[in-house]
């Protein structure tokens, strides 16, 4: 990556835990396209007590170059009720590897 990772945490307290699961899952995203230029990822409480989903949401933006900008946004509104914060975080990750497979193929077919 051409720049190191921003994480920003919201409502969620940052622990050394969480921080090496999302630096891992930085590393296998790197593993699928080596050229990303910048990654944002937002981890926040949106919610202490929802009616349905998980209270946590995860939000990743990937630059990839030429002019590529990919997001994946997991919302309480998303998934299993009170989804805890580490498996909003694996979802929002696979969503994303899913997201730069598809460009890797798409630019390797138009080569």
């Amino acid at each position: 990556m051409n720049v190191q990772p921003e994480i920003t945490y919201r409502g969620v307290e940052k622990t050394g835990a969480l921080d090496e699961l999302v630096n891992s899952k930085i590393t296998k995203l790197e593993k699928f396209c080596d050229h990303i230029s910048s990654c944002r990822v937002a981890i926040e409480k949106a919610h202490d007590h929802p009616s349905s989903g998980s209270p946590y949401r995860v939000r990743l933006d990937i630059t990839v170059p030429p002019s590529h900008e990919l997001a994946v946004d997991r919302s309480p509104d998303d998934g299993v009720q009170y989804e805890p914060v580490d498996a909003v975080i694996r979802h929002a990750f696979d969503s994303m590897e899913r997201q730069l497979k598809e460009l890797n193929e798409k630019q390797n077919s138009n080569r």
